[in-house]
């Protein structure tokens, strides 16, 4: 009886060693041969990654080869949140290190995932102070960081690119293509603690670096205009102002800037309004100098004798209901005087001669209501109605600027069109494109548009305009030892009740020098300058100290 028990426990523990090693080895087999692709997959994605290399972005350069814009290797922090045993007070010690917010530190702590940035393009000391804390839960990565080593100088015009290297604004939004590079990879094996074994790495395909940006831009000339306009901002407490710096005979910008302005290296810290590239973006109305545009229309045409005559009325011209004012009486007056002295009944007595349709061919040949074609985001088209939508004041406002919008960059492109003795040529803010060795990638030329007046036109308004500086409005702006062109502008700003301003005002000049051989082309605007708001007092200086300093470092080279 005790056998037969014995017989029987032995052959149930028999049965069920069996029945174990069957389903082991049922088991082994499923493993082995129907899921071993699949489990082969998962070992491969748990120990081995693909570590992307990002390229180095493109330089840019001004046109002396001197530096704007480059990108420096920074530590960039990352955390596995299932790492960390108290988010709470593991949050705690990093805002302290960080300068960030505790709870925007928790929150990034306690997601539900195991890779999450939390502070990218640190300093060494940073990040060596994190991991730290907990070598097993934080880990750094190289990325290259976009760094502006001239700070506020130029940032209008170089832009700025975000975090992942991606341009943004400005040159570095239009040329993002050329400097951001090609990103690289490779993939390499990683223990249990999901550290990088460096030494089992299997492919490498190295990152592509940007190819680098040398812009039109002097540095020199750039710092003059900055300059200024620190002085305008300090002596008139203006709203906005802008001066751009353009060489007349080929479109090259020299130097463009506005105030407000921003660093590019803190953006983000910066208001959309200290951003906006006013020069480019930003449509007023441009009084007084506008009837540059009126003058060389009526000289072209010969539509009036400029030795003839006029009566201004003695600064005061009941046009039906309106009465137009001059900001001095003048009496008798010829052509070449009425703009000297900016008479506004003048110019627009001698406007009348021209007729709607050939005042408006002339606004638009130079260009007016359609871009430039600069290379830069954002440029306004400015604002010209049809003659057949004008009203009956429309001929005694438009030859004096008003009723038509302009930006910076349609005035001073106008104005150089008459240095360039009649030529209109499109305005550029890149040289050339070139790679990490000089190798020449792309080149930019000077891009005719059009002749927008003859020749011979063009000489005799350049010496009226002689005549606003030696004797006119625009004395201020004189230089020694040079002549200059010019033309002075103090515009009557649109209130909200859609009637002109009697307290605020733009403060413009645009000119040329020298003016018998150009070399730059310069307009200065002021927004809502105080105390003092006429163009003579506020613009047309601050013009004067531009081209004086540049053409001093131009001609030193």
């Amino acid at each position: 009886m005790g056998r037969l028990s014995y017989n029987k426990r032995a052959c149930l523990i028999f049965v069920f060693l069996f029945g174990v090693l069957s389903c082991l080895t049922v088991r082994l087999f499923y493993i082995q041969l129907l899921r071993s692709d699949y489990l082969c997959d998962v070992a491969n994605k748990q120990h081995s990654m693909m570590v992307r290399t990002e390229p180095k972005r493109g330089d840019i350069y001004d046109r002396n080869m001197r530096i704007f814009a480059t990108s420096l290797n920074m530590d960039s922090v990352y955390v596995n949140p299932k790492r960390i045993k108290d988010p709470q007070l593991t949050s705690r010690e990093l805002s302290k290190i960080l300068d960030m917010k505790e709870a925007e530190v928790l929150r990034r702590l306690t997601k539900d995932a195991s890779f999450v940035w939390l502070k990218r393009k640190t300093s060494d000391d940073i990040s060596k102070e994190i991991t730290k804390l907990n070598p097993r839960a934080f880990g750094v990565i190289k990325e290259p960081k976009r760094v502006y080593p001239n700070g506020e100088l130029g940032s209008h015009v170089l832009g700025f690119a975000g975090l992942d290297n991606v341009g943004l604004e400005g040159i570095e939004l239009v040329y993002d293509e050329f400097l951001k590079g090609q990103p690289g990879f490779k993939i390499t094996k990683r223990d249990a603690k999901l550290r990088e074994l460096v030494f089992m790495q299997q492919n490498f395909v190295p990152a592509v670096e940007g190819h680098n940006i040398v812009l039109t831009i002097d540095e020199a000339i750039q710092h003059i205009v900055e300059t200024e306009l620190d002085r305008i901002y300090e002596d008139f407490s203006p709203k906005a102002a802008t001066i751009i710096a353009m060489d007349p005979r080929n479109g090259q910008i020299l130097a463009l800037a506005n105030r407000p302005t921003y660093d590019p290296n803190i953006f983000e810290r910066s208001e959309s309004e200290s951003r906006r590239n006013r020069a480019i973006t930003d449509m007023y109305e441009p009084g007084s100098v506008f009837k540059v545009i009126t003058a060389s229309a009526i000289l072209d045409l010969d539509s009036i004798d400029p030795q003839e005559k006029i009566f201004c009325e003695n600064g005061a011209y009941k046009i039906g209901r309106h009465t137009l004012h001059d900001h001095k009486p003048h009496g008798w007056l010829n052509f070449f005087e009425i703009i000297e002295v900016s008479s506004n009944i003048g110019t627009i007595k001698a406007a009348q001669h021209l007729g709607q349709k050939n005042l408006y061919n002339y606004i638009k040949t130079y260009g007016f209501g359609e871009k430039t074609g600069i290379d830069l985001p954002g440029e306004a088209i400015g604002m010209i109605r049809k003659p057949e939508d004008w009203s009956r004041l429309s001929m005694c406002a438009i030859p004096m600027g008003q009723e038509v919008a302009v930006t910076a960059l349609q005035m001073v492109c106008a104005v150089s069109a008459i240095a360039n003795r009649g030529v209109m040529v499109r305005p550029y803010m890149v040289d050339r494109i070139i790679d990490d060795k000089g190798g020449l990638i792309k080149s930019f030329k000077t891009f005719y548009v059009r002749r927008v007046l003859d020749r011979k036109t063009a000489i005799e308004l350049t010496g009226i305009l002689t005549g606003v500086v030696e004797r006119g409005t625009g004395k201020n702006a004189k230089i020694e030892g040079y002549p200059v062109a010019g033309k002075t502008g103090t515009a009557q700003k649109v209130a909200k009740d859609g009637r002109y301003s009697h307290s605020k005002f733009i403060s413009s000049f645009v000119g040329f020098a020298p003016a018998d051989d150009p070399l730059i082309s310069v307009i200065v605007i002021v927004d809502e300058p105080r105390p003092f708001y006429y163009a003579s007092l506020v613009a047309a200086p601050a013009f004067g100290n531009v081209v004086k300093e540049s053409i001093a470092y131009l001609e030193s080279k």
